[in-house]
C-alpha cells in the first residue's frame, strides 16, 4: 500500500486566482507550468502510448516513447504544450509533466454490511473541472477531514440498486483518522466493464454520505470508444487515499 501526497495542484488554482486578483500584469510573474493543462486517461500501446483528452480527442506525446505507468491504464493530470500544425481529433503534444490519479474499479456491494466492510465516513463531492464523467471513467474531487496518520480507503460500490445497475455509492473509510483539518483529494473509477453493453451515453447515479447527510447526483457517461485495455491501480494524487 503506497501513501501519496495530498492533492496540491487543485489548491494551486485557488492560490493563482488570488494572486492574479492582487496585482497587475506588470507586477505578476506566475509560473503557469505548475498547473495542469488537462485531465486525461493514459493508454499504453505496443508502439508507445496516448492520452485520451475527452470522448473524441487523443493526445500523442512527441517527447516520450513509453508510458511512465507501464502497461497500466490510469487517469492523470498533465501539463502539455501542443505542437505546431496539429488539431482535430488527434494532436501531437510535448508533455511538460504528468502525475497519475488513484484509479480503481468498482467493488460489489455486500448489502447491509456495506458500512462495516467499506466504512461510512463523510465526504463532500466538490463541483470542479476535475469532477467529471468521461471516457468511461468517473473522476471525483472530494473533501474530508485528514489527521495525516492513516491511509483513507475510498471505494465505489456497484449493485446497490437491483433496479438500476448504473447506480453507485461512494464509500469512505477514514480508519479513525477523523481529527484534523479539511483537505481535498482526487480518485478515479473505471466503469468501462460495466458500460461494455451500452453503446450510447448513459446516466449514472452517485450516492454518498456528506457531512450534512445523504446526497446524490447524476452524471452523463459514455464508455471508451477504442479497443478495450485492462486497467489496474496506480499511484494516486492524494497522499492518504487508497
Amino acid at each position: 500500500m503506497t501513501k501519496l501526497r495530498f492533492f496540491s495542484l487543485v489548491a494551486a488554482f485557488t492560490l493563482s486566482a488570488l494572486a492574479l486578483t492582487s496585482c497587475d500584469d506588470n507586477d505578476c510573474d506566475w509560473d503557469y507550468s505548475r498547473l495542469p493543462t488537462a485531465l486525461v486517461t493514459v493508454y499504453p500501446e505496443e508502439t508507445g502510448f496516448f492520452l485520451q483528452l475527452d470522448d473524441r480527442t487523443r493526445l500523442v506525446p512527441t517527447n516520450m516513447t513509453a508510458s511512465p505507468y507501464g502497461d497500466k491504464v490510469v487517469r492523470a493530470l498533465v501539463n502539455f504544450t501542443e505542437q505546431e500544425k496539429t488539431g482535430g481529433d488527434v494532436r501531437n503534444i510535448h508533455i511538460n509533466w504528468i502525475d497519475s490519479i488513484r484509479t480503481k474499479k468498482p467493488v460489489v456491494s455486500v448489502g447491509e454490511e456495506d458500512n462495516a466492510v467499506y466504512g461510512n465516513d463523510p465526504v463532500e463531492i466538490i463541483r470542479d473541472w476535475v469532477t467529471v464523467a468521461e471516457d468511461g471513467f468517473l473522476t471525483l474531487r472530494f473533501r474530508t477531514i485528514w489527521g495525516g496518520t492513516k491511509t483513507h480507503v475510498v471505494n465505489l460500490l456497484s449493485g446497490v440498486n437491483p433496479d438500476n445497475p448504473l447506480e453507485f455509492t461512494l464509500k469512505h473509510n477514514a480508519a479513525g483518522d477523523t481529527m484534523g483539518s479539511m483537505g481535498d483529494a482526487l480518485i478515479a473509477f473505471d466503469l468501462n466493464d460495466i458500460l461494455k453493453e451500452h453503446e450510447d451515453e448513459v446516466t449514472i447515479k452517485l450516492n454518498w454520505t456528506s457531512f450534512s447527510g445523504p446526497k446524490s447526483t447524476e452524471f452523463k457517461l459514455k464508455k471508451h470508444q477504442s479497443q478495450s485495455i485492462a486497467t489496474s491501480e496506480r499511484l494516486p494524487m492524494s497522499r492518504y487515499v487508497e
